[in-house]
């Protein structure tokens, strides 16, 4: 592979980031602003945070579609439980944290029990999680947040928005975990050769099962977060929200097929989706469009891994 190949395809990603925000800092003056940045960065943190479950998922050679209506049925519990049922607000995010990791624990059960594919495992729970999240609140949006909660999803530390932080705290474990222990090399060689993996006297089902606990109790972490900062439970929050996650963790880098990738791409996919996101809305793009070039994204990222794979392999051969 030729010297620039291999710099288009390490740090393609990264130019990609740059040239998008000189676009739309030249299409709008309001980009550069700081209140716009600050903004983008708030957007951001639900994605980033799901994003780092997401990560976990694929890199073993999964998906799990359900994250946007765990995102949902997240917020409406913990709203109801605080709002409606007088519940202490810590008590109320353990028990909702508790219930939405059950949910990862069906869709890892179904995995590696039933031999379900992750990605109709992961439907059901998606439909199952979204049902349970309109049949608490009877399909309206639950108000009267404690201030604890709205702080969270609205609050500041140091001019930086408390999502903002618990994103970057987030990414901090996520790389920790995969770079620094066991799990993480678990996670790769799961993802590389999962028959392998298993003969080498690894708890290939475990593992699996707890990435998808993993993801689900990160993706129940980001629905209280985002209750707060819309100040109400919704059970419609996070529909279409797996699309975008998924998208940033492909744009980041990590493989469709598993066993490949950083976290730290991850964090430039989640950036591009925000910016993307963002700098189209100051263009006052139309909705529908912005559905068909995140859809077209998804294709051209999953399309250039699979290229940069058939590259690679030619290359080993010759």
């Amino acid at each position: 592979m030729k010297k620039w190949q291999i710099t288009l395809q390490r740090y393609g990603i990264v130019f990609v980031l740059v040239a998008m925000v000189i676009f739309f800092g030249c299409m709008s003056k309001a980009f550069f602003k700081f209140d716009n940045i600050i903004n983008v960065a708030r957007q951001v943190s639900i994605l980033g945070i799901i994003a780092v479950g997401m990560t976990l998922v694929m890199l073993t050679g999964g998906i799990d579609l359900s994250v946007g209506s765990i995102v949902g049925l997240s917020g409406v519990l913990a709203a109801t439980l605080m709002a409606t049922n007088g519940v202490n607000v810590i008590l109320s995010i353990i028990i909702t944290l508790v219930v939405v990791t059950l949910f990862g624990f069906i869709s890892g059960l179904a995995i590696t029990k039933l031999d379900i594919p992750p990605l109709i495992a992961t439907l059901g729970v998606m439909t199952m999680a979204r049902g349970v999240a309109y049949i608490i609140s009877n399909g309206l949006p639950i108000y009267r947040i404690p201030a604890m909660m709205t702080a969270l999803g609205q609050g500041y530390i140091a001019y930086i928005p408390i999502p903002v932080v618990v994103m970057i705290l987030v990414f901090v474990l996520g790389i920790f975990l995969l770079n620094k222990t066991y799990f993480g090399r678990y996670f790769y060689a799961i993802g590389g050769n999962a028959e392998a993996t298993r003969l080498s006297g690894i708890n290939v089902k475990r593992m699996t099962l707890i990435v998808y606990i993993l993801c689900s109790l990160l993706s129940g972490l980001a629905g209280m977060i985002l209750m707060g900062r819309l100040n109400s439970g919704q059970p419609s929050a996070g529909s279409g929200l797996e699309l975008d996650v998924v998208t940033a963790v492909v744009l980041g880098g990590v493989s469709v097929s598993g066993g490949e990738g950083k976290m730290s791409g991850v964090v430039v996919g989640v950036i591009i989706m925000g910016v993307l996101a963002n700098g189209l809305l100051l263009m006052n793009v139309n909705d529908y469009y912005q559905m068909v070039i995140k859809g077209a994204v998804l294709i051209l990222a999953v399309g250039f891994d699979k290229i940069a794979k058939r590259n690679a392999g030619e290359e080993m051969k010759a």
